[in-house]
């Protein structure tokens, strides 16, 4: 199983931002946020168990109040993200990353003018159960 807190520390690999979150960020500029998005049906190979698993997320990233170096910051990380081949993290390996969007969503400002932008993906990991 992979968790979000692994995930959190692995994305700091690949990201420009200050501070990292799961679950619930602080207002703070420069921040990414690691979120779960709504499952999918488990996955389950016809008689054996299957050998991998599927971990969905949202990264969002909450960047400053200038829309252009907001917008940057999210391309920069959606190019490294797209970049990415197989690897282990925290000794779980991990076959690829499917990106659930052509580009960065941005969702606005947030009531303090800070820009949003959101990244939806899936992890596909080796199962280690």
């Amino acid at each position: 199983m992979i968790y979000l807190s692994q995930i959190r520390e692995w994305v700091k690999t690949l990201s420009a931002a200050e501070h990292y979150y799961i679950g619930k960020m602080d207002r703070k500029e420069k921040s990414l946020g690691v979120f779960q998005l709504s499952p999918r049906p488990p996955t389950r190979a016809l008689g054996q168990a299957s050998g991998y698993e599927v971990k969905r997320i949202s990264l969002k990233l909450h960047w400053n109040r200038n829309q252009d170096e907001s917008e940057k910051a999210a391309y920069e990380l959606y190019r490294k993200l797209r970049a990415v081949s197989s690897f282990n993290m925290d000794g779980i390996h991990v076959y690829f990353l499917r990106l659930l969007q052509a580009e960065p969503v941005s969702i606005d400002t947030d009531d303090s003018g800070v820009y949003e932008w959101v990244i939806e993906l899936e992890i596909y990991y080796e199962r280690n159960e």
